[in-house]
């Protein structure tokens, strides 16, 4: 028994940090495909060298950090058969579908275009080239769709029929499942927190920049619009991230619980914890530092209203709250530091200082990484909330386990943090020491002869033809 524990333990810790390493690559990919799509669209619809100066200059990075978004991604799809091949069997006739549906839609679009793309500005006609960086930008969120429907479906699962053998089964309806109770909030909050993913790293390049040289075009034009992006798109994460909230307290209440502190039930309005130490043996926060009746306020917009807490629930249906607890904080803290930014942002554009204001753009260097580790943050809230299930109330983790010895699952999950470490640090360091390099005018790169990002990416180009500027 013990020995099980441990595999399943050490299974479930090797998942979650392959998905970690691979979460941080596509929300990455996702917003920067479409910053892309903009950036090519304002340079045909404007001419201004400027717009295809920084199209190129991002290009060699998205090249970059797309590859190792697939390769980490083709990674998970093993560990369904080694290290989950219960939930593979029983899960399988719904989840597989999905997953197939995801392949023959987004990734053959964005296969069918990403060459068009990098290489092919001075092969195809201008209107071609865009209409190629489009279709990526779209498959990626086509991506995002399906992959998000299989998550959603596993945090609500509706629309399934169950076999003799224990197997779930498609209903008489697939959009059911695809379109599950918490199918399109999910996305519509993924989606956005890529995009502020971008804004910040974008914000953070060019406010490196600023201090370098404020007078680089193209490090005001990227600062310019990555505070645009803080200042319009934080809030709407907050009011989405509220919805979110909501939605969840109506399938998953015990996850509520979780992320609020509430170990026990409030029938006269719940109080609001900001900080504090969950201590689950004595079934209370200690230290806790909270505002009567205000979590009653903001999730049933009621402050008497009554919210039950985990002493409703069974021990051994309890997710871990100490995690969920402090996850949400960080990812809801850095939500809010991002709408202090945009705003600092939006007062120094009327005070004329958004390319002068020094604290700004160190700040703005500060807050490059805040997109990945708010997505983490709320991934693990999401996840590890949803515990002791895989199948929201239907299927347990334990349940869904391969038998493997503790050993095996060890040495695997070695060999992933060693080579993860490796291979993806390279990357990530080569992407760093790209974003380090001004962006000057006539910016070579992919679409030129300096294609080593590219090949790094595991790319290669055909033959060179015209590498004149367009």
């Amino acid at each position: 028994m013990f020995e099980q524990f441990d595999a399943l333990l050490l299974a479930r810790i090797q998942f979650a940090f392959t998905v970690s390493f691979h979460f941080v690559f596509p929300s990455f990919s996702i917003g920067l495909a479409s910053y892309l799509a903009v950036l090519e669209g304002l340079w045909l619809k404007t001419g201004k060298q400027v717009y295809l100066d920084l199209f190129k200059y991002w290009i060699k990075i998205f090249a970059i950090a797309f590859a190792m978004g697939v390769v980490s991604g083709i990674v998970m799809s093993y560990q369904f058969g080694t290290n989950w091949s219960v939930f593979s069997d029983r899960a399988g006739p719904v989840i597989g579908p999905l997953m197939a549906y995801e392949v023959l839609t987004a990734f053959f679009l964005e296969a069918g275009f990403l060459g068009v793309m990098l290489f092919g500005m001075n092969k195809v006609g201008k209107k071609l080239h865009f209409f190629a960086t489009l279709m990526v930008a779209i498959g990626t969120l086509v991506s995002a769709t399906w992959i998000l429907s299989v998550n959603s479906w596993m945090q609500t699962p509706v629309g399934f029929e169950m076999g003799a053998n224990g197997q779930f089964l498609p209903g008489p309806s697939w959009w059911d499942i695809v379109f599950n109770p918490s199918f399109p909030i999910r996305l519509a909050h993924t989606v956005t927190a890529s995009y502020l993913v971008v804004a910040f790293v974008v914000g953070a390049v060019a406010a490196w920049h600023l201090l370098k040289d404020r007078a680089n075009i193209h490090a005001r034009k990227m600062f310019s619009m990555a505070m645009w992006m803080a200042a319009l798109v934080a809030p709407l994460q907050i009011f989405l991230g509220d919805l979110h909230g909501l939605n969840t307290l109506e399938h998953q209440p015990q996850k509520v619980m979780a992320m609020e502190g509430h170990y026990d039930s409030h029938p006269n309005g719940a109080p609001l914890i900001l900080f504090g130490i969950p201590n689950s043996e004595e079934k209370r926060v200690d230290y806790a530092i909270e505002i009567p009746k205000a979590s009653s306020l903001i999730l049933k917009h009621d402050l008497n209203a009554p919210m039950d807490g985990l002493d409703t629930i069974p021990d051994d249906e309890e997710p871990p709250v100490g995690i969920v607890f402090w996850s949400f904080r960080i990812m809801v803290g850095i939500g809010f530091a991002m709408l202090g930014l945009g705003i600092w942002g939006l007062f120094a554009r009327w005070r004329k200082g958004l390319y002068e204001w020094t604290w700004l753009h160190r700040a703005a260097i500060v807050m490059g990484p805040s997109g990945f580790v708010a997505v983490i943050a709320g991934w693990i809230t999401t996840e590890v909330g949803r515990q002791p299930y895989v199948i929201y109330g239907l299927m347990r983790t334990s349940e869904a386990a391969s038998p493997l010895d503790a050993p095996a699952v060890a040495a695997s999950l070695l060999a992933f943090v060693l080579i993860y470490f490796a291979v993806f640090g390279a990357g990530v360091w080569y992407i760093l020491r790209l974003m380090s390099k001004t962006p000057e005018t006539g910016e070579v790169g992919a679409m030129r002869g300096d294609v080593g990002p590219i090949r790094t990416a595991g790319i290669t180009p055909g033959p060179a033809q015209n590498r004149e500027e367009i």
